[in-house]
């Protein structure tokens, strides 16, 4: 039998991997139940009062550029003054706007893929460690890092299909929400292609998640390994070492943190702000602002696997298994 396909076969039928799939859709569903609740169709007093005041806006944004550009002349400074255009979704209250509030619902969706992802990923090596069922599998193909390698090539693969399946549904599930009960808003292909940049992201912090999850649960040899890592990360480094960082006033504590890093990939780029970097210096003459992008969380991204899954490669290789 295909190494392959015995290894899909066996994720598939992990008990924990389907509880997992019927919590996550539970999760999607209350999220899809809660919008179509909160969420109502606009009469047509609400779109006239909602037309109304967008032709306000539109005449005050019109006297503010007018009134800058006589005291000014530069236009172009003027044109910091405005906003955006407004729009007519901008004031209907208690409506759901497809273009305005499916970012934001999309990241919960990448959150809780990437939740599913690493404690999948690492239930399926590490469960195997800890029965004795890698020996045995060991015993009918003798490769390990074949075996290994599969294994992990396998729970990705997996959870990447899930989690395509799940972002168009999920996004569809909405837009149909808002044609029936809701407004579409502004759906241009711009739109399209920005939401679309962010799923791919989105499937990126999937992967790094489920090889994260994987290598962390073969190095400790238990799925509890993996989750050990995280609940230990996430108290002694973002939280204590943060608290650290502020007494003794270290500079730019946020490139530190891994948490700075999955914004910045997901975003495209983040800016922070060291508080630290104008001290003694005239304000006009300092910038204490930095940036992160997602070139420098896919560098970090790529050093932490290079050591957690490359690391657990390594040791699994001479590791006595029995």
């Amino acid at each position: 039998m295909n190494l392959a396909l015995a290894e899909l076969s066996r994720l598939v039928a992990r008990r924990f991997v389907q509880l997992m799939t019927v919590l996550l859709i539970a999760a999607f569903g209350v999220t899809v139940a809660t919008t179509v609740a909160s969420s109502h169709q606009p009469t047509a007093v609400e779109w006239q009062r909602a037309e109304d005041q967008v032709r306000l806006a539109e005449q005050r944004i019109a006297d503010v550029r007018e009134d800058c550009e006589r005291r000014q002349a530069s236009a172009s400074f003027c044109e910091a003054y405005a906003e955006r255009d407004p729009r007519i979704e901008d004031y209907l209250f208690g409506v759901f706007v497809f273009s305005e509030e499916i970012t934001d619902l999309v990241y919960f969706l990448i959150a809780f893929l990437a939740l599913f992802a690493f404690l999948v990923a690492a239930s399926f090596v590490g469960a195997e460690l800890t029965s004795g069922g890698m020996t045995n599998l060991l015993l009918w193909r003798p490769q390990r890092l074949t075996v290994l390698g599969t294994k992990l090539a396998t729970v990705l693969a997996a959870t990447v299909a899930v989690s395509i399946a799940a972002s168009v549904l999920y996004i569809g599930a909405f837009y149909a929400i808002a044609e029936v009960a809701g407004v579409p808003g502004a759906v241009d292909g711009e739109f399209w292609g920005d939401l679309s940049l962010t799923v791919l992201r989105g499937l990126g912090m999937v992967l790094f998640a489920g090889a994260l999850g994987f290598g962390a649960a073969t190095l400790g040899r238990h799925t509890a390994a993996a989750l050990g890592l995280i609940a230990t990360y996430a108290i002694v480094w973002e939280i204590g070492a943060r608290i650290v960082f502020e007494v003794v006033e270290v500079g730019r504590p946020d490139q530190y943190m891994l948490t700075s890093y999955i914004g910045a990939w997901m975003a495209g780029d983040v800016s922070f702000y060291d508080q630290y970097a104008c001290i003694g210096s005239f304000g006009s003459l300092c910038d204490g602002q930095y940036e992160l992008t997602w070139l420098h969380a896919a560098a970090v991204f790529a050093i932490t696997l290079a050591v957690i899954v490359g690391g657990a490669f390594a040791t699994f290789r001479h590791r006595d298994l029995a």
